[in-house]
C-alpha cells in the first residue's frame, strides 16, 4: 500500500490579473498599431494634398477610394494570414514573420517616392498586417479555457495594448509630416514596427509554445496545387491593374464585391463541413447575424481616417491658444476614449461575470450608438468652413469609443469562442472580413462626401444603423439558442 503526495500546484504568473503570455502579445499589437495608425493618419492628406504641399495631387474621392481599399485588404488579407496558420507554419510563426512584411512595407513608403512607393508599401503593409490580426488574436484566444471568466476582459486589456499604439502614432507622425514632410512621418511608423519586431523577439517565449501547432496541416502533396494557384492569382490582379480594368477610383468597391463573395464561399465552407459537428453548425449559423452588424458598424466607424479626417481639416476650427492643431492629431482622440474606458469596460465585465449582458445585445447596442454618433454630426451642419467647434467632435468621437467597446474587442471573443475546433485561426479571419467589407464600404461611402449635403448624409447612414440595432436586438432570444451556450 503507497500513499502520494501532491505538490501544490505554482500560482499562475500573471499580467493585470491575465494570463502572463498576454504581456508579450499585447507589446507587439501595441507597436504594430503604432505604425499602422500612425501611417493611416497622413495617408490621406498625402495622396490629396498638392504636389507643391509634399503630396500626390490625387482627387478627394479617388484617394478616399484608395484609402478604403487598403484597409479593406488588409482585414481580407487576414484570410491568408488564417489558412497559412492553420495549414502550414502555425499562428505564432505566422505572427513573427507578418510583422517582418509590415515593417518593409513602412519602409518602402518613407524611401520610394510617388505611386510606387505607396502601391509597394500598401500591398506589403495590408498583407502583413492581416496576418498579424489575425493571428495575435487567436494566440489570445489560446490563453484561455473555453470557461475562462477572465476571456472578454483579457481581450479588452489586449484592446487596450492596440490603442496605445493608436494614440502615439498619429500624434508622432502626424507632427513629423506637419513640421518636416510626410516620408519623416512614414519613416516613424517604420521604426515603431522595428521596436515592436525587437521586443517579440526577446519575449516570444514567454508563449511556452503556445500557437506553434498547425491544427490543420496541408498535406505535402497538394502544396504545389496551391502555390500555382497563388501565383496565376497574383499575376491575374497585376495584368488587370496593368491593363487598366482596376483603377484606383473604383478600387473601394472592388474590394467590397472580392470581401463579399469571399464570405460567402467562407460561410458555405464551414457549414458543409465533415470536420464540424452539429452544435459547431449552429454557432457558425449565429455568427452570421453579428457578422452583418459588424459590417454596419465599421462602415460608419472606419470613416475616421475619410470623412471624419476630411472634416478634419477643412469644417473643424483647430484653433486652440492661438495654435493650429494638426488635423491628423483628432485620429488620436478616440484611442485616448478607448484606454480611458477600455480598463472600465473590462473591470464591468469581470465585475457582473455571468450577469453581464449577451454577446448579441452587446452587438445591437454597439450598432446602434454608432449609428448615433453619425446623428451627432448634424448639430453642428451650420458651422461653415472651419467653424465645427473642437469640443463637438471630441464629443463624437466619445460616442464612436463606447459603440466600439460594446462591439469591437467582444466580436474578437465571440470569434474564438463560437470557432469550430477544426478552424480556431479561419474562424477569426472571417470576423475580419466583416471588418474588411465595412472598411471598404466606408471607402465608397467617403467618395460621396460633400460638405454641402452632410445632413444628408450622417443623417441616413446613421439612422440605417441605429434601426439595424433595434432589428437585432429583437432577435437576440433567436440567436442566443443558435449559440447553444456560449453567451
Amino acid at each position: 500500500m503507497t500513499t502520494a503526495k501532491t505538490a501544490a500546484a505554482p500560482a499562475e504568473k500573471t499580467f493585470l490579473g491575465q494570463p502572463r503570455g498576454l504581456v508579450h502579445l499585447f507589446g507587439v499589437e501595441m507597436w504594430e498599431r503604432f505604425s499602422f495608425y500612425g501611417m493611416q493618419a497622413i495617408l490621406l492628406y498625402y495622396l490629396s494634398y498638392s504636389v507643391a504641399d509634399g503630396g500626390l495631387g490625387i482627387t478627394t474621392s479617388t484617394a478616399a477610394s484608395i484609402v478604403g481599399a487598403y484597409g479593406g485588404t488588409v482585414y481580407l488579407s487576414t484570410i491568408v494570414g488564417g489558412w497559412v496558420a492553420d495549414r502550414l507554419l502555425g499562428p505564432e510563426r505566422v505572427l513573427f514573420w507578418s510583422a517582418v512584411v509590415v515593417m518593409a512595407g513602412h519602409v518602402a513608403l518613407s524611401l520610394v517616392p510617388g505611386l510606387a512607393g505607396v502601391g509597394v508599401g500598401l500591398v506589403l503593409i495590408a498583407l502583413g498586417s492581416g496576418g498579424v490580426k489575425a493571428t495575435a488574436t487567436t494566440l489570445v484566444g489560446l490563453l484561455y479555457s473555453a470557461d475562462d471568466v477572465r476571456r472578454d476582459a483579457g481581450f479588452s486589456v489586449f484592446y487596450l495594448g492596440i490603442n496605445v499604439g493608436a494614440l502615439a502614432g498619429p500624434l508622432l507622425t502626424g507632427l513629423a509630416q506637419s513640421t518636416v514632410g510626410f516620408h519623416l512621418g512614414f519613416g516613424l511608423a517604420a521604426v515603431g514596427m522595428a521596436a515592436g519586431l525587437v521586443q517579440y523577439a526577446v519575449g516570444r517565449r514567454g508563449l511556452e509554445g503556445t500557437g506553434r501547432e498547425v491544427p490543420s496541416p496541408l498535406p505535402a502533396a497538394e502544396r504545389a496545387r496551391w502555390i500555382s494557384g497563388a501565383a496565376v492569382g497574383v499575376l491575374l490582379l497585376v495584368g488587370l491593374a496593368l491593363t487598366g480594368v482596376i483603377r484606383a477610383e473604383r478600387l473601394a468597391t472592388i474590394v467590397v464585391w472580392v470581401c463579399v463573395v469571399v464570405s460567402i464561399g467562407y460561410f458555405a465552407q464551414l457549414l458543409r463541413s465533415a470536420r464540424i459537428d452539429r452544435t459547431e453548425r449552429r454557432r457558425v449559423l449565429a455568427f452570421i447575424p453579428m457578422f452583418v452588424a459588424s459590417v454596419a458598424f465599421w462602415s460608419l466607424y472606419q470613416q475616421q481616417s475619410t470623412v471624419v479626417a476630411l472634416y478634419a481639416d477643412s469644417q473643424l476650427d483647430r484653433d486652440l491658444f492661438g495654435w493650429t492643431v494638426p488635423a491628423s492629431w483628432v485620429q488620436s482622440i478616440n484611442p485616448v476614449f478607448i484606454i480611458l474606458l477600455s480598463g472600465v469596460f473590462a473591470a464591468l465585465w469581470t465585475r457582473l461575470g455571468p450577469r453581464q449582458p449577451s454577446t448579441p445585445v452587446k452587438f445591437a447596442a454597439g450598432t446602434a450608438i454608432m449609428g448615433l454618433a453619425f446623428l451627432l454630426f448634424l448639430p453642428m451642419a451650420g458651422s461653415g468652413p472651419g467653424g465645427a467647434p473642437l469640443l463637438g467632435l471630441v464629443g463624437v468621437l466619445l460616442v464612436f469609443t463606447v459603440a466600439e467597446l460594446l462591439l469591437s474587442p467582444v466580436g474578437l471573443s465571440l470569434s474564438t469562442k463560437l470557432a469550430p475546433a477544426a478552424y480556431r485561426t479561419q474562424m477569426v479571419a472571417l470576423w475580419f472580413l466583416s471588418t474588411a467589407i465595412g472598411t471598404s464600404l466606408a471607402g465608397v461611402f467617403a467618395g460621396k462626401y460633400d460638405p454641402d449635403t452632410q445632413v444628408a448624409y450622417f443623417g441616413t447612414l446613421g439612422g440605417i444603423a441605429v434601426v439595424l440595432g433595434l432589428v437585432l436586438a429583437l432577435a437576440t432570444p433567436f440567436i442566443r439558442r443558435l449559440m447553444s451556450g456560449v453567451r
